[in-house]
């Protein structure tokens, strides 16, 4: 029988060591030509958007989507996760604003774990808001975090995030003054926003900084500038054909002729060791994260396991 889990319920299942399990292993079935993933589709609604995107993971027997609607700045979550076995059977219905929020910092850890240096200890991140946390946890989970510089238009929610976060991961979080001061003399730099503007300027990126920019997921969305993307030794998506059909970063870049697509690597590849994350510790490196249905599915997994073995969720007599 499938079962429902509210957000309480993922709340109390899922960490990040988790998340970052369960999105690595699918990134690596992925590098391994053992996954399927269609990308996210769009279809208007009077005042918004439905959004559907699904994947399979056949060799951990799961399959599923996550639909969408985003109507008035808000937006409501679900993945319906499926077994692969027999019939297909629905295993759950599964409310997915955290899982969506931990399966996105998760990637960005993943592509960190793969991409930024080892001994990276400094990170600036632009926004503050729900995205944020759940990015510098995972930078923590893989790398030996010391310092974390915040910049958000917003003072009071930019300094609320700071204590928070440092009396979280009991390390130095603290709001920067300016957009460079999240920049400059970073090991690593993470956009999360819903900017149509670059946020900083890619002159300011030191040598051998890695970018996670996560929030470019429609064409008219631009977080990062042309010349941040013409530095990059390294392109990284986690899905080639969705990041062609959303990533306004690489749109830009695509269309000033600092970047063409032919030289993109799948997050997969770097994760089996076909594609070198990075080759030089002088590089700048860049993972473009549109956030796809695969991690979903993988974390959903992940959670629904957890769910059945605490006997949590409701039963669906479906």
């Amino acid at each position: 029988m499938a079962i429902f889990l509210r957000e309480a319920d993922v709340e109390k299942l899922v960490t990040m060591k988790m998340a970052l399990e369960a999105v690595e292993q699918a990134f690596r079935l992925q590098g391994e030509a053992r996954t399927d993933n269609a990308p996210r589709r769009r279809s208007r609604l009077g005042t918004g958007f439905l959004h559907v995107m699904s994947a399979s993971l056949p060799s951990l027997g799961l399959a599923g989507l996550k639909s969408y609607t985003t109507i008035g700045g808000k937006a409501k979550f679900r993945v319906l996760l499926y077994g692969t076995q027999e019939e297909g059977e629905l295993l759950a219905i599964i409310e997915a604003d955290r899982l969506g929020q931990m399966r996105t910092g998760a990637a960005s850890g993943v592509a960190t774990k793969f991409m930024s240096r080892p001994d990276s200890s400094r990170v600036g991140i632009f926004g503050t808001g729900w995205q944020a946390s759940a990015q510098v946890l995972a930078m923590c989970a893989v790398r030996p975090v010391k310092t974390v510089m915040a910049y958000g238009r917003d003072l009071e929610r930019r300094e609320k995030f700071c204590k928070e976060m440092t009396d979280i991961l009991g390390i130095g979080v603290y709001p920067a003054a300016t957009p460079e001061e999240a920049v400059k003399d970073m090991d690593i730099v993470i956009t999360a926003t819903t900017s149509r503007e670059p946020v900083f300027k890619g002159e300011w990126l030191a040598k051998g900084a890695h970018v996670n920019a996560i929030g470019s997921n429609y064409l008219s969305k631009q977080e990062i500038d042309v010349e941040t993307v013409r530095q990059a030794a390294c392109v990284v998506v986690d899905c080639a054909e969705q990041a062609r059909l959303e990533s306004g970063d690489l749109a830009r870049a695509s269309e000033a002729d600092a970047f063409y697509w032919d030289d993109i690597r799948e997050l997969g590849l770097v994760v089996t060791g076909e594609f070198p994350g990075r080759e030089d510790a002088a590089e700048i490196t860049l993972f473009e994260s549109q956030g796809i249905a695969l991690e979903d599915v993988a974390l959903a997994g992940k959670i629904y396991q957890a769910a059945i073995k605490a006997k949590i969720g409701e039963p669906l007599p479906l």
